[in-house]
């Protein structure tokens, strides 16, 4: 059973950045596709980025432009780079995995942003 494990959320002002990794312990290439998703307190679970293992990115509107994801195949992390942020962007940010019709999620990671 492949484990991810979230890490770089923290606190940050608006208009700052920071860094979200998600390692796995075992080769991600089994995953097909992996992605970020973000809940807010009293919000659905929603989706932020999304990237195959081909490289096709996909991002939810409301970040595009500020948001990079990425896959490192060779390392096993997938990372969201997070440019321009902004108080809606707080959330619980997990990480995703699929593997064919299985599905794995990393425990979260706070981001806040706050003046």
């Amino acid at each position: 059973q492949v484990q991810l494990v979230e890490s770089g959320g923290g606190l940050v002002q608006p208009g700052g950045s920071l860094r979200l990794s998600c390692a796995a312990s075992g080769s991600i290439f089994r995953f097909s596709a992996m992605g970020w998703y973000r809940q807010a307190p009293g919000k659905q679970r929603d989706l932020v980025a999304s990237v195959t293992r081909g490289g096709l990115r996909n991002y939810a509107d409301s970040v595009k432009g500020r948001f990079t994801i990425s896959r490192d195949n060779t390392k096993n992390t997938l990372n969201l780079q997070m440019n321009s942020l902004e108080p809606e962007d707080t959330a619980v940010y997990s990480c995703y995995g699929r593997d064919g019709g299985s599905g794995y999620w990393g425990q979260g990671t706070q981001v806040t942003v706050s003046s």
